[in-house]
């Protein structure tokens, strides 16, 4: 079984509840169920969700021999967070960086990302459908990281 490590950045624990009119009323575990039913045959999701910086950059570090890609929704870690882009500097298998909000339509600090920096592909807007999205691209399309991309690690 091949394993999609989907985390989920500070604040996420709070979705449904928090500011429902940005970030939508399902829940974390609703993403879950969401991601698994996007899921083709043969792999499996590892849903993870924290508030603290620190314990994302772990799991990315052992999500390196266990996952065969990341789904990533850095939240508001997004625009501060060089550790997590190095952390997933060091992760080679695809990673999609998703926001359920359309990041470009807000505040202009939202606008950047240093996650970017090292996603394989960038999802915003969709609400909590951009994590079928980023999964079906991983397992159900049989994407691979393309090695050819333009200022892409090795």
């Amino acid at each position: 079984m091949k394993t999609i490590l989907v985390l989920n950045g500070p604040n996420l624990n709070l979705l449904g509840q928090r500011q429902p009119e940005t970030y939508g009323r399902e829940t974390l575990a609703d993403v879950e169920r969401i991601c698994r039913a996007a899921c083709a045959e043969g792999y499996a999701i590892e849903l993870k969700q924290s508030n603290h910086e620190g314990q994302i950059i772990d799991w990315i570090h052992a999500a390196r021999e266990t996952t065969c890609g990341i789904v990533i929704n850095p939240a508001a870690f997004t625009h501060t967070s060089v550790a997590i882009l190095d952390a997933l500097n060091t992760y080679d298998p695809p990673v999609i960086e998703v926001h359920i909000s359309q990041v470009h339509k807000r505040e202009a600090f939202r606008h950047h990302s240093y996650v970017s920096h090292r996603a394989d592909g960038v999802i915003a807007g969709l609400g909590t459908e951009g994590y079928a999205a980023a999964v079906r691209c991983i397992c159900q399309l049989g994407w691979t990281r393309p090695a050819a991309i333009e200022g892409a690690p090795a």
